[in-house]
């Protein structure tokens, strides 16, 4: 689930630097979801 959002969130913030559209906001998701990434990484899988 984590890995299609961080997947569709780059491809979207690629598109914004080539095209130039909601760039700031595409950023800031990008950012979101990579401090979560890297705390499920930190934090490792639960049951």
């Amino acid at each position: 689930m984590i890995w299609t959002i961080i997947g569709i969130l780059v491809v979207l913030w690629l598109a914004g630097l080539l095209l130039d559209i909601a760039g700031g906001l595409i950023h800031l998701l990008l950012v979101v979801a990579l401090v979560v990434f890297i705390f499920n990484m930190i934090t490792g899988r639960r049951a």
